[in-house]
C-alpha cells in the first residue's frame, strides 16, 4: 500500500510494535519550523513514552511494514569522500573513478553535502533517472547525531552520536567528474533524488563505537563488490565529527556518511544491492 510517513515502530525480533502515539508529546510547532529533526531533539522524552506504550501496543509482522528513513527531517547530510585507505589507492589508479584528477586523502579534499531530499528508506527503490549514465554504489557507515554542537573535540565526539546505520552514497560519476574538472561542488553528482538510502538506525549508549574490526560489505545481485573493515577509515568517526564541526554546527538528526571502502562500481536498473556492517544489520534495496 501507500507508504505513510507518520508511524513510529519499535522492533522486537521479526515483530514490530506501533508506538506512533509517542509523537504526541513533541512540542507543537508553527512556521518557521525548526531546522532540525524534532523527534531526535526530544528523543529521551519520546523514548520514555515509547516504553509506556509498548506494553499494550498493537503488534505487526516486520515483513508487512515498509521501512522509511528513520530520521525523517535531518537538517543536513554531510559526507566524507575518500576516507578508506584502499579506496584511496583504487581511486588513484582508476581514471574512470575520479577522471584523472589528482585524488587527495580526505584531509585535503574536505567534506561535501547531500541534499536532504536525497534520503530514502530501505523499502524504497533507488530510482535512476538517467540510466544511460554511470551511477555507482558506495556502501557507508552512517552516523546519526543526537546532541548538537560546534567545534566538538574528538574526545567528546561520540557523546554527540545517537546511533549508527548502514547507508549508500549513490554517485553519478559523469556529473562528479565534470564538477571536479571545473572546480565546482559535487552536489548534482552526489545529492540527486534517492542517492542516500539508509537502513534502520541502531541506537548506541554514549561513548560506544562500532568496533574497528567490524566488516563493511556490499554485493550486487549476489556478487561481492565491496569489502573492508571500519578500522580502515583514514578519519575515524570521532575525528570526522571533530573536523566537520569546525565548519558546520551539528544539530539533532543530522546524518554523516563516513566514506566507502574499495570496490565501488556501476549499477543498472533491475539490480539488487545488499550491504551490511557487522552489528548494524543489512540494507537490501533495488535499483529501479
Amino acid at each position: 500500500g501507500k507508504m505513510r510517513q507518520n508511524n513510529i515502530r519499535i522492533l522486537e525480533g521479526d515483530r514490530v510494535k506501533d508506538v506512533t502515539a509517542a509523537l504526541d508529546i513533541l512540542p507543537a510547532s508553527r512556521y518557521p519550523l525548526p531546522a532540525y529533526d524534532l523527534m531526535i531533539a526530544n528523543l529521551p522524552a519520546v523514548r520514555t513514552e515509547v516504553e509506556k506504550l509498548a506494553k499494550n501496543a498493537k503488534t505487526l509482522a516486520l515483513a508487512d511494514c515498509a521501512l522509511l528513513s528513520p530520521a525523517a527531517n535531518p537538517g543536513k547530510i554531510v559526507a566524507a569522500p575518500v576516507n578508506y585507505k584502499k579506496h584511496l589507492e583504487e581511486a588513484q589508479t582508476d581514471p574512470e573513478l575520479h577522471h584523472q584528477n589528482k585524488i587527495a586523502e580526505i584531509q585535503r579534499v574536505g567534506l561535501f553535502l547531500k541534499a536532504t531530499s536525497s534520503l530514502i528508506g530501505a523499502s524504497q527503490d533507488i530510482v535512476i533517472r538517467h540510466p544511460d549514465r554511470r551511477t555507482d554504489h558506495e556502501i557507508e557507515l552512517v552516523v546519526a547525531i543526537g546532541k548538537g554542537g560546534s567545534n566538538i573535540s574528538a574526545g567528546d565526539a561520540l557523546s554527540h552520536v545517537w546511533g549508527y546505520a548502514v547507508g549508500l552514497d549513490m554517485t553519478r560519476r559523469d556529473l562528479q567528474g565534470e564538477a571536479k574538472k571545473q572546480g565546482r561542488p559535487w552536489d548534482t553528482g552526489k545529492g540527486f533524488d534517492c542517492s542516500a538510502p539508509i537502513a534502520p538506525i541502531y541506537p548506541v549508549a554514549q561513548a560506544t563505537r562500532v568496533s574497528p574490526d567490524a566488516a563493511i560489505r556490499l554485493s550486487v545481485n549476489g556478487e561481492k563488490r565491496q569489502q573492508g573493515v571500519i578500522g580502515d577509515m583514514i578519519w575515524n568517526v570521532a575525528e570526522t565529527i571533530e573536523h566537520l564541526s569546525k565548519y558546520f554546527t551539528l544539530q539533532p538528526g543530522d546524518l554523516i556518511f563516513t566514506g566507502t571502502p574499495a570496490g565501488v562500481g556501476a549499477v543498472q536498473p533491475g539490480d539488487t544491492l545488499e550491504g551490511g556492517i557487522d552489528g548494524l544489520g543489512e540494507l537490501r534495496i533495488r535499483i529501479a
